[in-house]
């Protein structure tokens, strides 16, 4: 019922930018926190950065500098720009959100089904 959807996934050159979104979608009551993950195949899932309600988000160092995170909250979407991509940050990106929604009351983390990023060397 409540989902979460990321869209804008693709093939660009090192050096390029791209745009994810994630849109939360369904009886939601709340939204709290918006995070993207990041997996390469046969490696644990990695956290690249959050954005609080308020809109202040934060960064691994792996990212920092290259990627914004933003939200638009009248929205329910977490945008996630990235630039001056490297043939290291290939992986699947994944939206987490941190939200309450209309039959459940406990402030429960949910996952998007992931998009694909290949950046070629």
């Amino acid at each position: 019922q409540v989902q979460l959807v990321e869209s804008g996934g693709g093939s660009v050159e090192a050096g390029g930018s791209l745009t994810l979104s994630c849109v939360a979608s369904g009886g939601i009551r709340g939204i709290n926190s918006m995070i993207w993950y990041r997996q390469i195949p046969g490696k644990q899932r990695e956290w690249i950065g959050a954005i609080s309600r308020e809109g202040d988000a934060r960064y691994d160092d792996s990212v920092k500098g290259r990627f914004t995170i933003s939200r638009e909250n009248a929205k329910n979407t977490v945008y996630l720009q990235m630039s001056n991509l490297k043939h290291e940050d290939t992986a699947v990106y994944y939206c987490s959100a941190y939200m309450r929604t209309t039959t459940n009351f406990n402030l429960d983390q949910y996952w998007g089904q992931g998009t694909q990023v290949t950046v070629s060397a």
